[in-house]
This record gives C-alpha cells, structure tokens and sequence, in this order.
C-alpha cells in the first residue's frame, strides 16, 4: 500500500495483521459499538464490528532521504508479554526487500515511541549479539520518550524492550535525541502528542501543498477518531491521550489531510465537515 504527499512516496510494510481479539486494548470499542460506525466497514472492521488492526512500518521517501517510521516487534526477541510475539520467525525483511527497500538502502530510522510494537526491528539478532538492522541508518528517538524509558523500564517485559531493541542502538552511536519540535528534513517535522507514552511523537508531511500526518498510536484505530474519549489500554496517561486527540485532530479538521495511524490496517482516514465523519480511503 502506498500514498504520495507532493514528491514524497509512503509505502506500508506489514509485519503482522489482526482481525478481532483486540478489546483487550479498546476495551470499549464493543462490536454494537463499532457497528454504529459504518463507515468503518469494510476497511476497518467487519460487517459483525470487529476490529481490523496491524503492525507495520512506514517507508517515507523524501528527494532525498529513504525513512522509516517505527519498526514493529522484529524476530527472536524474547521477554514480551504476549506469546506470540516472542520468538518470531517473521519475513519482514523479505518484505521490505521485495517492496524495493533492502535494509541498506534506508538511511533514518524515526521511532514514534518506543513501545515493545514499535522498536522490534531497530536490532537483529547476529552471532547472539544484537545489532543494527539497518546498518547505514541514523536512528531518531524523542529525547523525552528515550531518557523516560531509560529510567523507567523496571518491570522485565520494559526492560527487555529497552536492552534488546534501543540500547544496542545507543552503544553503536548510531542514536540522535531529537526535540519534540525538530524538522528532519525540509518535508517532514514532528509534532508533539504526548498521552498514550510520555513523548509520544506524530509526523506531519509536507510537500508541494499537500500533507498526510502519521499518527503513531495517538489514535491506535479510526474508531477514536470518532470517539475521542476512548483511551487504549495501553496509554500511559489515559486522560493526556484523549486530550492530545481533541487537539491533534481538531488541527486538520475539515483539510485535506491524510493520517496514516500506526496499526490502522486498511489505509487512511480524511476528515469531513462532520467531526465524527471520516471517509475510508485504502
């Protein structure tokens, strides 16, 4: 799936796809619920109203730069919460190979948060080392959110996260901490949107008048978008995250703009007139 913005190119790599079992993380977001929404259907949820979701990662191409945005959960990680995710075994890097991005070929990596979905693939693992993945890379993290981690992540799943998938990145010198507000490139700048992780960071993409924001998990599906009020499970500051996504999509209210969420599995979302009307575009 790909979209342009001006002269930049995003194209979506998926590592893992989801339909249901997700109220564990949207708790309200109940099938009568996400029935009322049908302009969720089919390219968010199904016809019975469960939820359609996945892991991926953006490749921004810039004229200049080749990004990518977030990084998924990776292989051969161990210590993460949810079974499945340890171990993995997955063909991500055969997917973005084939998609025409072989992992030398990126030159930035730009991390929203760094949640255990988000980092994975920053490291592999060689010879029982963990290294860069994308070897050619500068890594960007939010200063907030990386000294936060650093000197937060007492429980074993967070600490895991921290050793296996940012550290090693920080030992390489291959890490800048970057400011809330930093301009990467003359098309792409943060913004940020604090709530769901304490320096949670979204992307605006600008180029030849035209704009796409990609979230990250300000909003973890389109549903929220409706319901502002409805926080993830997984937000550090439940009420901070439902302030951040009145803010942050009142900004591009009734414009033009594209939000690509990180684990929104069919596309994008426009906004309408109508603040709890969206069109669907995949």
């Amino acid at each position: 799936m790909q979209w342009k913005v001006g002269k930049v190119r995003i194209s979506k790599i998926v590592e893992l796809e989801t339909v249901g079992s997700t109220r564990f993380i949207l708790p309200q977001a109940t099938k009568d619920e996400i029935q009322k929404l049908p302009w969720l259907i089919p390219h968010f949820a199904t016809e019975d109203g469960r939820l359609k979701m996945s892991i991926h990662s953006l490749v921004v191409e810039t004229p200049k730069h080749r990004i990518v945005v977030d990084t998924g959960l990776g292989n051969d990680k161990e210590g993460r919460n949810i079974p499945t995710w340890n171990n993995r075994k997955g063909p991500f890097l055969e997917a973005m190979a084939a998609a025409g991005f072989p992992p030398d070929s990126i030159d930035t990596v730009l991390c929203t948060h760094l949640h255990v979905d988000h980092v994975g693939w920053n490291t592999r693992l060689v010879e029982g080392k963990w290294v860069p993945t994308f070897a050619n890379a500068r890594y960007l993290f939010g200063r907030t959110e990386y000294e936060h981690w650093r000197n937060h992540s007492e429980t074993p799943d967070k600490r895991a996260v921290f050793e296996d998938s940012v550290q090693p990145i920080v030992e390489a010198g291959k890490a800048t901490l970057l400011a809330s507000d930093a301009e990467i490139t003359d098309e792409i700048s943060l913004i940020q949107t604090a709530g769901h992780s304490p320096g949670h960071l979204s992307i605006l993409i600008t180029s030849d008048g035209e704009e796409a924001l990609l979230a990250g998990d300000v909003a973890h599906h389109p549903c929220q978008m409706a319901h502002l009020d409805w926080s993830s499970t997984a937000d550090s500051n439940p009420a901070q995250s439902a302030a951040t996504r009145r803010q942050l999509f009142a900004r591009f209210a009734d414009t033009p703009t594209l939000v690509i969420g990180g684990h929104f599995d069919a596309g994008h979302i426009r906004r309408e007139r109508d603040a709890f009307k969206f069109i669907a575009l995949g």
